[in-house]
């Protein structure tokens, strides 16, 4: 059978005009130009170069001088030809393909807070939904769609926002948006002047988000009933972003009073409430709270994400809007990105309709609970806040303690790492109370024990031990 470039080849782009303006012969300009290619990085090794006959039709040249050439070149070492399978790519030396920084080193013990275990993934799961998913698209489904999101989707979040978290949602007004992130900024864009109200402490990115669309920050302080709109301007601002059912990073619920305050206020400044609802899944040891949403329509943004309940590499969120943003919201979608990726969109609706979803979520509350009660159990001498929910904690620091930055500093002598409260404030102060935000999403089960024993062991080191109220 002849060998052609379809069975042992792949596409490969190479430029002999240097060579030949250079008064090379054509074999001379070819090897020197696949020299470079491999010395350079841009073919790797083991890459099969193409048929000596199909490359000789693209570049125009005979079948013998390409042959020439490879031979040429593995006798040098930088191609590898065997009978039956082509010739490839050898493995020799060569520098770095990208300058620039590289991958910082991974913490051995990383407590981190904001990522799930991604080594979780319901890979399965998801294989089996998108398989039925695409197997039952209509064609449409693979071209350009409404920037709401495809229509699937949107029912099947409708359904489960509904029957899990209580919101109020149709598919009509239901936006898909690329992450969080996009739908906070889209969101930012798109409502009248004012600023941004947001959390202290809160998610430095976000607010930086909404400053690179434009928003000036106003900071909202949080107390243990969360965020307290006594603190509001009644003019001046368009939207207070919340974490009402699990504040990050303090862990607190928003008290009732709290949440009927804020939807009063907003109601009387003409603003909107997003509620972020990152976590609203993961509830332990008392019922869910509801969505906000669910009490207020009319005022509150709603905006759920897959990064923690699948994995942050599942770039969907959703936003239920008002009825009044549905339309504003649709055109800047447009012209941020048309449309978020549908194949994704597609398999998640599958995931939702099927309740595998469901069952995902089930298993992974289990495994973040189990953890949570290894991180409890083995700081059962010091005071833990914000436990009852979510995938971390916050450890204040008594007074006395180590700062922050002192324990990040011995904490990483053994290998381990951790978020502070004072990262998340909007204006850190001399004074401020201190603490440790400890995350139990991240590490593999296999790694967390070991994660906590070098918790433990730091803190023993360093933290004398308090006498803790009941939980």
């Amino acid at each position: 059978m002849t060998n052609d470039w379809t069975t042992f080849g792949v596409d490969l782009h190479l430029d002999l005009s240097a060579g030949k303006a250079a008064g090379e012969g054509a074999r001379a300009a070819l090897e020197r130009s696949l020299r470079e290619a491999v010395r350079s990085g841009r073919l790797a090794t083991g890459t099969p170069l193409p048929a000596t006959r199909a490359l000789a039709g693209e570049l125009g040249l005979s079948r013998g001088t390409v042959t020439a050439a490879y031979e040429q070149l593995a006798a040098e070492g930088y191609l590898i030809a065997r009978h039956g399978s082509g010739t490839r790519v050898a493995d020799v030396a060569r520098p770095e393909r990208r300058a620039g920084r590289g991958e910082p080193a991974r913490p051995r013990h990383d407590l981190r807070p904001g990522t799930p275990d991604v080594g979780s993934f319901p890979v399965a799961a998801w294989l089996r939904a998108a398989r039925r998913a695409l197997a039952d698209a209509p064609p449409a489904a693979f071209g350009y769609g409404d920037p709401r999101g495809r229509p699937e989707l949107r029912a099947a979040l409708a359904d489960y926002l509904g029957r899990v978290r209580g919101a109020d949602a149709a598919p009509g007004r239901i936006l898909i948006a690329s992450g969080y992130v996009q739908a906070l900024g889209l969101l930012a864009r798109v409502l009248p002047p004012g600023a941004f109200a947001m959390e202290d402490p809160g998610l430095p990115f976000h607010r930086e988000a909404v400053r690179h669309a434009g928003r000036e920050i106003v900071p909202l302080p949080v107390d243990a009933s969360g965020a307290d709109p006594s603190a509001l301007p009644t003019t001046g601002i368009a939207a207070a972003v919340l974490t009402p059912a699990h504040q990050y990073p303090t862990g607190v619920t928003l008290h009732a009073e709290r949440r009927r305050a804020l939807v009063a206020w907003a109601r009387a400044a003409g603003a909107v409430l997003l509620e972020d609802d990152y976590d609203g899944e993961f509830r332990y040891d008392r019922q869910p709270v509801g969505a906000l949403q669910g009490t207020a329509p009319d005022q509150v943004v709603y905006a759920g994400t897959a990064a923690k309940t699948l994995a942050p590499a599942v770039r969907l969120a959703w936003l239920v809007l008002p009825s009044r943003l549905v339309e504003p919201m649709i055109r800047a979608k447009r012209y941020a990105d048309f449309q978020t990726e549908a194949l994704g969109q597609l398999t998640l609706a599958e995931l939702l309709t099927s309740h595998a979803y469901d069952r995902h979520v089930r298993t992974s509350r289990a495994r973040y609970r189990r953890r949570r009660d290894l991180l409890l159990t083995a700081l059962a001498d010091h005071p833990v806040e914000g436990i009852a929910a979510g995938q971390h904690v916050l450890l204040p620091l008594p007074p006395g303690a180590p700062p922050e930055s002192v324990l990040l500093q011995r904490a990483a002598a053994r290998g381990l790492t951790f978020g502070t409260l004072t990262e998340h404030r909007h204006q850190p102060a001399p004074g401020d109370p201190q603490g440790l935000v400890l995350g139990y999403g991240t590490p593999r089960d296999a790694a967390f024990p070991g994660a906590v024993a070098a918790l433990r062991e730091l803190l023993g080191a360093e933290l004398p031990p308090v006498p803790r109220l009941d939980r």
